[in-house]
């Protein structure tokens, strides 16, 4: 019976509804269309106005066809080429946090730090069809664990299914990107709360569309995040195929976006299980099913023609997600503002904080959601598509002293000055 209704609640929801992803920087479209980084861009990998008509567009412009290969076969569209982009990042850091273990407590020092390579990504898309495209990346690089290929973003997207000006994107994608897309931020430093609340890069579907002045998207996802792979066995010898989900509840999510005056803003909500935590410190995935809710409010718009402002509120309730009959409820928030000059330089700010509420004193690593701090970012564009970026951050939270069984809480500063390069080819 939950199988039954499973499938009937998808096959509603997919008749009901539909998604937007927004992609990095990605030179692949300016080679296609033969443009400038700076149509999309108002500075990598910030988009503007008709970037983000570009996004809406399902990653294509109305030509998009004079571009292919003329095989005098209209049910195939081939690029000349297989469309690649390469962005890479190394940067060097002088920072005042620690690696801390939390069993032991045994501290690893690094006070300065060349962190190069940081980041090296390959990344692909083209429109297939009159309405299905696909993107995706995979990184070779990242922070430091070379040798590694990881897909993240990596989905299909259908524009108007059924002719019913439903969108459709089906794969792996950031379910925060309904909101303000990481990749395309301008710090280093990240939108941490949604690393935090866990609502980045998930498998599952998401639908959109406009209703009037209101933009609403709905998506489905499995909740347990990508890294999940279980090999089927039934129930003798193992078989070929593998199970992404590890059980059969689903996390269901929506936004409902408008225009306010000169205010973009938006109501998300999310709700699905997630595992509980247990073991030392709280840094093992139990077996129990535990219910997850989320409510957020995001708030975007501009300060005339070159300066974009942006704010994300999320309340958080985790309900038993350690000890049973309790309930851990947590907000988070950041507010940035990025400032483009129209020469090599652009500017901004991020603002990060978190109190983990209910999470106090539970001697577990999810003290560390609490965070106060503020993020400098000034970056010279030596092109369009390279930069170099200095950056400061400062924490205002004091350093505490270990108080329970386990080394947690904000035992180190996360000051840090950084200095580097962000390139797009």
């Amino acid at each position: 019976m939950k199988r039954r209704h499973i499938a009937w609640s998808g096959l509603v929801l997919f008749l009901l509804f539909g998604a937007v992803s927004q992609s990095s920087a990605a030179p692949m479209f300016a080679r296609q269309y033969k443009l400038s980084c700076a149509t999309c861009h108002a500075a990598f990998p910030r988009l503007n106005e008709f970037g983000e008509h570009f996004v809406a567009s399902n990653y294509r412009l109305p030509n998009w066809k004079e571009g292919t290969v003329k095989t005098g076969d209209d049910q195939l569209a081939l690029m000349p080429a297989i469309p690649m982009a390469i962005r890479a990042q190394a940067y060097t850091q002088a920072r005042e946090a620690d690696a801390v273990d939390v069993v032991t407590g045994q501290v690893t020092e690094a006070s300065t730090d060349f962190q190069a390579p940081y980041l090296v990504k390959l990344l692909s898309s083209a429109p297939l069809s009159d309405h299905i495209s696909y993107y995706f990346y995979g990184i070779f690089a990242e922070k430091g664990g070379n040798g590694e290929v990881i897909i993240e973003d990596a989905w299909f997207s259908h524009d108007s299914i059924f002719d019913t000006d439903i969108s459709m994107m089906l794969g792996q994608f950031q379910v925060s990107d309904l909101m303000f897309p990481r990749e395309t931020r301008m710090t280093f430093q990240d939108f941490m709360v949604y690393r935090m609340a866990r609502i980045t890069y998930e498998r599952g579907v998401v639908f959109s569309r406009e209703l009037g002045a209101v933009d609403l998207s709905l998506g489905i996802v499995n909740g347990n995040g990508i890294e999940s792979n279980v090999t089927i066995n039934s129930p003798g010898y193992k078989r070929p195929d593998h199970l992404f989900d590890n059980d059969n509840s689903k996390a269901i999510f929506l936004r409902l976006g408008s225009t306010l005056g000169p205010v973009d803003a938006g109501l998300f909500v999310y709700s699905g299980k997630q595992k509980n935590a247990t073991g030392a410190a709280g840094t093992v995935n139990g077996t129990r099913d535990t219910d997850k809710d989320i409510l957020g409010i995001d708030l975007s718009g501009k300060l005339g023609p070159n300066t974009y402002w942006f704010g994300q509120f999320l309340w958080n309730d985790w309900q038993d997600f350690i000890n049973v009959g309790t309930d851990y409820k947590w907000l988070g928030l950041f507010v940035g503002v990025d400032h483009i000059t129209g020469g090599p330089w652009t500017y901004s700010v991020l603002y990060n904080y978190a109190d983990g509420g209910d999470f106090d004193n539970t001697d577990t690593i999810y003290e560390g959601i609490d965070i106060n701090s503020l993020t400098f970012n000034a970056s010279y564009y030596f092109m369009r598509n390279v930069k170099g970026v200095i950056e400061l951050n400062v924490d205002f939270l004091g350093e505490e002293a270990q108080s329970g069984t386990y080394y947690t809480g904000h035992l180190s500063g996360e000051s840090y000055i950084l200095f580097g390069f962000d390139a797009a080819y």
